[in-house]
């Protein structure tokens, strides 16, 4: 249904999405579990009011007597040309929504784990996947599986400094600590998988180790997940114990997309991004 919302532009088109997401809504306080799909996630904005206003409060106005179990699918597709209306990564706006859980796959299975994950939650979560990873492959468990919402994992296990990596620039990371490994840098990878709610606890034990915490996402500096995963760690007494310099962030620019190809490559960050900035904490 969304899908044809992103191809068939007639002049009711912004306001159905609306529409879609508020029946989806009702549907789901009814007892049923939609899905509602968003191929890109910047329309997402024209379905704001039954997500934030109505899926996150529901069951809190409702003293818990009532629920909202919808999952709202954002996907964000970002470079080839996109530009600026068709290439935002909004995940730290849903984030800070009380109410919503946010999850974010690197991994087809984990793609799958959180969906199903997602479809079972009582309560409302907005998951969000990257266009990015869609040539990704893997072996994927044909039975059904959840993988928890709200923690992270390790990707590979290291000593010399933690790269915590959102989406696909958890890919990213692991292509960098493959990268460091040949300056003599162990670096200790970590994928969030859920951005709401996040596993700080994680991070904290893995800076123990490392004393070093590098963040790698792929969205705007200001007001970005990144940033919040930042102060958590930063205001926790561990991180003044064991942090040996000062908490990096390898993100966009605070720009708009451009839609230059020459241009999207300064704009857009990768593993070059995240070796460079590790690189710089260490020496």
């Amino acid at each position: 249904m969304a899908f044809w919302s992103a191809l068939v532009l007639p002049p009711w088109w912004l306001s159905w999405l609306n529409t879609s997401a508020g029946s989806a809504v009702g549907a789901a306080i009814a007892g049923m579990r939609p899905v509602v799909v968003h191929p890109r996630i910047d329309f997402m904005m024209y379905a704001s009011d039954p997500i934030i206003n109505e899926a996150a409060n529901w069951h809190y106005m409702s003293g818990g007597a009532a629920s909202v179990p919808i999952v709202i699918w954002g996907i964000i597709n970002r470079g080839g040309e996109q530009a600026a209306q068709h290439s935002q990564a909004l995940q730290a706006l849903y984030a800070h929504i009380p109410g919503l859980k946010v999850v974010m796959p690197a991994t087809p299975y984990d793609a799958k784990g959180l969906m199903i994950a997602a479809i079972k939650d009582n309560n409302p979560v907005v998951y969000i996947d990257d266009r990015s990873l869609y040539r990704d492959e893997e072996s994927v468990p044909k039975e059904i599986y959840s993988v928890p919402i709200g923690k992270g994992i390790i990707r590979k296990t290291g000593k010399d400094i933690t790269i915590v990596g959102i989406s696909y620039m958890a890919r990213e990371a692991l292509k960098a600590a493959e990268e460091l490994k040949k300056d003599g840098i162990d670096a200790e990878v970590i994928d969030m998988r859920s951005v709401k709610p996040l596993d700080i606890p994680l991070i904290l034990r893995s800076i123990k180790k490392t004393g070093r915490l590098l963040i790698a996402e792929a969205a705007w500096l200001t007001g970005s997940v990144s940033a919040t995963i930042a102060a958590e760690v930063a205001t926790s007494p561990v991180a003044w114990k064991v942090l040996k310099s000062p908490i990096a962030r390898v993100t966009l620019p605070d720009t708009p997309a451009p839609m230059s190809r020459t241009l999207e490559g300064s704009f857009y960050i990768d593993a070059k991004d995240i070796v460079a900035t590790a690189q710089k904490i260490i020496r």
